[in-house]
């Protein structure tokens, strides 16, 4: 007995019990609380812009390479088929181009007359608040009620502005301005600007608020005149107000449908179409959804690539400058 309890204690002495592990410290579990918890704050962000934004993209690219039937039924994986019968369209390079048209014409005025607005609404004048407050009105309307007023005051029949034109002796009859291509498109051009000049103004404007007085009493005492200080201090301090105003037009000209749907539905045929008016046509008119959808894939990729190509112009002037 004795001999047995010597070797039991000898063999337990070799093989000891397995010890438990000791807990974490607290010290330890509140890092790894701390590391997670930016998790609960960016969850529902991140949620809501993979429902939102990621889920319809992948949705759109899929139905781009699928075969759907005219009631909307799937008929199985088309490959590029949408891709290719889209860029057999006769009326897709004149859409394209007036497409590029309509964002670079109407960007560029925004721009160029929301500068100008910027410099009035940050000087100093009686009712300034008031005229502030009349700049929000096209922006805080609706874009169709806009585009529709302006389609009745451009009416060939009751149009005020065909009555006043008439009035003052500029014309002898009555334009149908919306019934050529050309005035049509130039006409929505005008509704775009006026629509696009509130936001982009008040961005130009902080901005230009954001400057400090003391950079132009430095200026004017160097001797610096008032198109000189603009040119060398208020146009480059405004770049960042500069970039966001002109992607964001980019972004929302680009996509613009109740203007043109509105005034003239891309008509008369094609004429006044741009991608966005055409891949509706297409889904809608022509039943073609899987080719509509090859439309808004291109239409994406153009806006994006056009958004890339800005961001690096501008970071390659920054980075020279």
């Amino acid at each position: 007995m004795a001999v047995h309890d010597v070797t039991a204690s000898a063999t337990g002495a070799e093989h000891p019990a397995p010890v438990a592990p000791a807990p974490p410290p607290p010290r330890r579990r509140r890092r790894t609380w701390r590391a997670l918890e930016p998790l609960l704050w960016l969850g529902p962000a991140t949620l809501l812009i993979l429902t939102m934004v990621v889920w319809p993209i992948i949705e759109m690219i899929r139905t781009s390479l699928t075969k759907v039937s005219s009631t909307g039924l799937s008929e199985g994986f088309a490959g590029l088929t949408n891709y290719t019968d889209l860029f057999a369209e006769g009326d897709l390079p004149g859409v394209l181009l007036r497409t590029v048209v309509w964002v670079i014409g109407v960007v560029a005025v925004t721009i160029l007359v929301s500068l100008c607005l910027a410099q009035l609404l940050n000087a100093s004048f009686p009712g300034r608040r008031l005229v502030r407050w009349a700049m929000i009105v096209p922006w805080a309307s609706s874009v169709l009620m806009t585009a529709l007023i302006w389609r009745w005051m451009l009416n060939n029949f009751y149009g005020v502005i065909n009555r006043l034109l008439m009035d003052i002796g500029v014309l002898d009859a009555p334009v149908n301005w919306l019934a050529h291509p050309g005035q049509a498109l130039a006409a929505m051009m005008g509704v775009a600007v006026f629509v696009s000049l509130p936001f982009t103004s008040f961005v130009l404007l902080a901005g230009v608020q954001s400057i400090p007085g003391e950079v132009y009493e430095a200026a004017r005492v160097d001797g610096a005149g008032p198109v000189r200080a603009y040119l060398s201090i208020t146009l480059p301090l405004l770049r960042p107000s500069l970039v966001v105003a002109a992607i964001i037009n980019v972004i929302n000209v680009f996509n613009s449908f109740p203007i043109i749907w509105a005034m003239t539905r891309g008509g008369p045929g094609f004429s006044t179409d741009t991608t966005t008016t055409y891949l509706y046509k297409l889904a809608f008119d022509n039943q073609s959804v899987g080719e509509s959808a090859a439309m808004a894939v291109v239409n994406f990729g153009l806006v994006l690539a056009v958004v890339l190509v800005y961001l690096r112009v501008v970071r390659r002037q920054e980075d020279t400058a």
